[in-house]
């Protein structure tokens, strides 16, 4: 599991010629230190000259922690959603009945695969929204990695719906695949744009 091994080990096997971990695991890495990132920059922002801000940067942590473990949990599931589908496409074909089978459990196999970047958008969506909440109460002197948070997240978004896509054109049922299009479409767009905003922001404070 991605969630008890090294960074070493974790890399390595992504570079290998083995099909899990791939894109969407990685997708979830992105949002884990994105999420990460916040949790640190709010934590540089307590103390006697933050206290006004006290409330909001104790959620903002407690928060983005718990996003931390989602975002990995989402790594892991991601690694053997992905599985499944290769599982399937391995079953026996020999009988109509084993083809019919083997069909059935494909599809079954992409849908799932197709729900964990679903939702791996939706946590890098809550993470550009911690970090927006942040911006205006952070320490100034890591206001840099505020950005850093808000483009890994903006990456995680956009990988996980090129996983989405792969997915979808697979699936023959055309209502599941108009509602997974649907759902994560504007969902990514509101994250790209956010994150993006955000960044600029976060520049232009920077450059003064």
């Amino acid at each position: 599991m991605i969630s008890s091994e090294t960074i070493h080990d974790y890399l390595a096997r992504l570079a290998s010629r083995e099909p899990t971990p791939g894109g969407g695991a990685a997708a979830a890495l992105h949002a884990a230190q994105a999420a990460a990132l916040v949790a640190m920059v709010a934590r540089y922002s307590t103390g006697a000259k933050y206290e006004q801000h006290a409330d909001l940067v104790t959620r903002i942590i407690g928060t983005a922690d718990g996003l931390v473990v989602e975002a990995v949990r989402l790594a892991d599931a991601d690694q053997h959603a992905f599985q499944g589908v290769i599982d399937a496409y391995k079953l026996p074909a020999g009988t109509d009945g084993l083809k019919a089978a083997r069909a059935a459990s494909i599809q079954d196999a992409l849908i799932l695969a197709a729900k964990t970047p679903a939702q791996l958008i939706l946590l890098a969506g809550a993470v550009v929204d911690l970090a927006t909440e942040l911006f205006e109460v952070a320490n100034a002197n890591v206001i840099s990695d505020v950005a850093a948070a808000a483009d890994a997240a903006r990456a995680a978004a956009t990988t996980a719906r090129v996983n989405i896509d792969i997915n979808v054109v697979a699936i023959k049922d055309t209502e599941a695949r108009a509602r997974l299009a649907d759902q994560t479409g504007a969902l990514e767009d509101k994250v790209i744009l956010a994150a993006d905003s955000l960044v600029k922001r976060v520049r232009e404070r920077i450059l003064g």
